[in-house]
């Protein structure tokens, strides 16, 4: 059908068309992400313990060169995935970061107060319980292990308890668990940084003056902006930070705001429509600078962020993130090891660390009347929030992966495999059984 109804325009239907609508409902529902995952987990979880586990783990340790004259990059599998195909995933998380301060739950500080302490607390306590147990031992570096939020099992949870979460709740959590991502940041940045070469950083921090210098300027090429990109990571990469910083970085500097207004928006598309209804009386080569203009400036009624978030969701959604868990998630079960006292540290830090800290700090600011529990959340509902919250997953393996090495690893991955499960099992449950909520506060 090609025809245009009211504000719809649809493009002819072809047979792969048809064949692709279902993948692309898919992975448009919020939930999908979270199952992907969980379904990538637990293939991981299989191979590991199967009789293909030698191999399985160690594809990932592959060898790879990349060299372009001086410049090289060498590494296994593995290590260009979780410092080079995840800066991508941080990119999202920085631009996801910056929506939520320019036009989001963070844009005023009533707003925000209420999550931003709820984050605090729900990564200050889990640290201090897992420190509490692991001082002067070897898994001590593991401190940040249990201080994040993984947001798409949490959207999942949400998405399947359905009606049992309150609009308040959800928003509440979706903003803590942005919060949450702030905080893993700068813990990824200030805790686990070894051997800073400042030649390479003062490089990387000459990059980015020049990307803000040049968007100030009316810089809008994405294809530019993506080149500085690389070379900022490439920059960081070398300079001893780790490198998925400069994904978030460069989500911070994506312009958050369109060029045009939707009225303006409207106005190109009426002009489209007279363009498009009198092409028999244009050149082609008149009517495809008119339509190459008209994209243009479709394109800026959308803010850059928005765009590259829309066109990044899918692929790091239901790629890079599953490739990450597939390297990461798989590790040999030992009895051993579940109970080891890094294993039941992170366990403990997530189960009972995470709610307990959301909770007492939300409880604080409430009382000091800095914020206000949302509509249709009670503290019995909050609390169920807080345990969903102990779903460390993605950015708990990732600084696992940083923080600990060899059997202490292992120890800490089956930590957070357990504690992330046991989490969302009793956050469930607790948001099933508890009264259904009622539109007025609690």
């Amino acid at each position: 059908m090609q025809s245009i109804d009211g504000d719809t325009l649809d493009l002819p239907r072809k047979p792969l068309d048809r064949m692709l609508d279902p993948v692309v409902r898919f992975m448009h529902i919020e939930a999908s992400s979270g199952i992907v995952l969980l379904l990538v987990t637990a293939a991981a979880l299989v191979l590991a313990n199967s009789a293909a586990s030698e191999a399985f783990l160690h594809f990932w340790h592959t060898p790879l060169v990349l060299q372009i004259g001086s410049l090289r990059f060498a590494g296994s599998l593995e290590y260009l995935i979780n410092d080079g195909l995840m800066a991508a995933f941080f990119f999202v998380v920085g631009m996801e970061v910056k929506r939520e301060f320019a036009v989001g739950e963070l844009t005023t500080i009533r707003r925000a107060a209420l999550p931003i302490a709820a984050a605090i607390g729900g990564m200050l306590v889990p640290a201090a319980i897992y420190l509490s147990m692991q001082w002067g031992k070897p898994g001590s570096p593991g401190w940040g292990i249990p201080m994040a939020t993984d947001i798409a099992f949490v959207v999942g949870c949400m998405a399947i308890l359905g009606r049992r979460v309150p609009h308040g709740l959800r928003v509440m959590l979706l903003t803590l668990a942005i919060a949450d991502d702030i905080g893993a940041i700068l813990v990824i940045a200030l805790g686990y940084s070894r051997g800073i070469n400042w030649g390479w950083l003062g490089l990387a921090a000459g990059f980015m003056a020049l990307v803000i210098v040049l968007l100030r300027a009316g810089m809008r090429s994405l294809i530019a902006f993506g080149m500085f990109g690389l070379m900022v990571w490439f920059a960081v990469l070398q300079s001893g930070v780790h490198a998925t910083i400069a994904g978030v970085i460069m989500g911070l500097l994506t312009p958050a705001r369109p060029r045009l207004d939707t009225s303006v928006l409207s106005r190109v598309m009426d002009r489209a429509q007279t363009t498009a209804a009198g092409e028999q009386e244009l050149s082609t080569a008149h009517l495809a600078q008119r339509i190459h203009r008209f994209r243009e400036l479709s394109r800026e009624a959308m803010s850059p962020l928005d765009y590259l978030v829309h066109a990044l969701h899918p692929w790091v959604s239901f790629g890079i993130m599953p490739l990450f868990a597939l390297a990461n998630a798989g590790v040999p079960f030992h009895f051993s090891d579940a109970r080891s006292s890094i294993s039941i540290a992170v366990v403990l830090a997530l189960v009972i660390g995470k709610p307990v800290g959301v909770v007492l700090t939300s409880l604080l600011v409430v009382r000091l009347r800095i914020a206000q529990l949302p509509a249709g959340v009670s503290w019995a509902r909050l609390a169920g929030g807080g345990l969903l919250c102990g779903i460390g997953f993605t950015m708990a393996l990732f600084i696992d992966g940083l923080a600990l090495k060899g059997d202490s690893l292992d120890m800490a991955k089956i930590g957070v495999l357990a504690g992330s499960a046991i989490s969302a099992i009793l956050g469930m449950l607790l948001l099933v059984f508890l009264p259904a909520p009622t539109l007025g506060r609690c």
